[in-house]
């Protein structure tokens, strides 16, 4: 069962294009919400993944963030090959040319 603010978070997401990455942070302000854990935790429970992309969702920082609830193993590693299939550079667990690859939502 998917709730109202999961589905709101979904929706957004479907804006982030193939080959480019958004943050918890800019999700969730694009939302209206303060909570980057808010949606960490929509997005871990996405049934509906990869076709609503999380994958393409990554820290402030640049590094890769979760997947799937995890933060390390094989979920990161398919994480990570997503986003390679998509075009985005991963060195060190981090997004390479960060600030190239950033999708920013119109407010």
């Amino acid at each position: 069962m998917v709730t109202a603010f999961q589905q709101k978070v979904y929706d957004k997401l479907l804006e982030v294009p193939a080959g480019r990455v958004t943050t918890y942070r800019d999700l969730a302000h694009s939302l209206g919400i303060n909570s980057s854990q808010a949606i960490g935790q929509a997005l871990k429970r996405n049934p509906f993944a990869p076709r609503v992309p999380c994958h393409r969702v990554v820290s402030s920082n640049g590094s890769i963030g979760g997947y799937m609830g995890a933060v390390e193993g094989s979920p990161i590693a398919k994480k990570i090959d997503l986003l390679k299939k998509e075009g985005i550079n991963i060195v060190d667990g981090k997004v390479v040319d960060f600030e190239l690859q950033l999708f920013t939502f119109r407010t």
